[in-house]
């Protein structure tokens, strides 16, 4: 059996993502495939921690225009990551893989609290476990989430599943010349103001030395090839040389 690069991971991916060709919502065959791509990595023997967003269900506010406060309309995204949690969470099930899923918000009767022993006993048990309801504050994203817990249950890595391969000088969906780079340092990541997630995640990732993998979740088997070592997407970290 090949070795994996990293023991533990904590993998972030995006509620948009679950919507497959959908406007809103969950697409099964989505949830499906990415159940299968966890359960290879698992077999590997690698430790598992997920966070999901929301935003397929529902995205928050900025503002109040729709009626709907800041605060409020976060409580409302974290609720969506449950939902999606515990879609995901059956998903993994049905192809017969032992997860837990804790919330930062209590609702004991759907879902364990969420205590970084436990959780991490759960890891070490060979369970998936998904973290749902963010950080269960308000003005925190679920990037900032992931990487808490990412940081508390003490991951070896941050791996982002997006729809596009890596992280690029500026949108490679909207500039077809826009470049990739295949590793840069989170220095360069402030200066340049790439959007690979918000600056409170990448602030706590580079204070607490916990590298980041940006990479297309949606290309079969990619995130084994990730954690077996291979230069897929885009690495984040500390060391990397700058960059013009």
């Amino acid at each position: 059996m090949p070795v994996p690069k990293y023991k533990r991971i904590l993998l972030k991916l995006s509620g948009e993502a679950l919507m497959g060709e959908k406007e809103f919502g969950i697409d099964s065959e989505v949830l499906s495939k990415y159940a299968e791509e966890i359960k290879a990595v698992q077999a590997l023997g690698v430790q598992i921690g997920i966070v999901i967003g929301g935003g397929n269900i529902y995205r928050g506010v900025e503002n109040s225009t729709d009626g709907i406060d800041k605060v409020t309309g976060d409580h409302m995204g974290m609720l969506a990551t449950v939902i999606n949690a515990l879609a995901l969470q059956n998903a993994l099930e049905r192809h017969g893989v032992f997860t837990r899923c804790q919330t930062a918000i209590n609702m004991e009767r759907i879902a364990e609290p969420y205590i970084r022993r436990r959780a991490i006993r759960h890891l070490e048990k060979g369970r998936i476990v998904i973290f749902a309801a963010g950080t269960g504050n308000p003005y925190f994203t679920t990037d900032t989430a992931a990487v808490l817990r990412g940081i508390e249950v003490e991951a070896d890595i941050i791996v982002k599943g997006t729809r596009v391969d890596g992280v690029y000088d500026s949108d490679p969906e909207v500039n077809p010349a826009a470049v990739r780079f295949s590793l840069i340092s989170f220095d360069d990541v402030f200066r340049k103001d790439l959007k690979i997630m918000d600056m409170t995640s990448i602030t706590l990732c580079k204070e607490n030395k916990l590298p980041i993998a940006v990479f297309n979740m949606n290309v079969p088997q990619n995130l084994k090839r990730l954690v077996l070592g291979e230069e897929i997407g885009t690495t984040v970290n500390g060391s990397a040389p700058s960059v013009n």
